[in-house]
């Protein structure tokens, strides 16, 4: 066999074997709805863990905009714990933001996530968002 193909036969097999390409992302995040609830919108995320670990922690870095686009408000929101192979529902409030005037929000970054051994590698890549309506969730 020459030596381009051993390569590239090693690269799809290292490739394969990584949850994170093999099965594609195993974190799904969607912004449901929100709701108005005094001078806060509050927001409800549907979180599924499609993997085989528990997630003990997966604390999502958020940025949300107004309907210009402007840069409104960053919060950081825990979504675990969730067993592996399970749906929940996390709310968290936004102070002082009307629901109408949030325009989008993005997944910038994941500031913890670990399961039963410790952190969990490329844990951004293996969360997908996205959103129901007329609402945007964006990585």
């Amino acid at each position: 066999m020459k030596k381009s193909a051993t390569v590239a036969l090693l690269a799809l097999s290292v490739f394969a074997q990584n949850p994170v390409y093999a099965a594609g992302p195993s974190i799904h995040v969607e912004l449901n709805k929100t709701e108005p609830n005094g001078d806060s919108c509050r927001v409800y995320m549907v979180v599924e863990n499609k993997g085989e670990q528990a997630l003990e922690t997966l604390k999502l870095d958020l940025v949300l905009f107004d309907n210009d686009g402007i840069v409104a408000k960053r919060l950081a929101v825990e979504t675990a714990p969730l067993p592996a192979g399970k749906t929940g529902l996390k709310m968290f409030d936004i102070a002082n933001m009307s629901c109408p005037s949030l325009g989008r929000m993005l997944l910038n970054d994941v500031l913890s996530c670990n399961d039963a051994n410790g952190p969990v590698a490329d844990c951004l890549a293996n969360v997908e968002p996205s959103a129901k309506g007329d609402l945007s969730f964006i990585k």
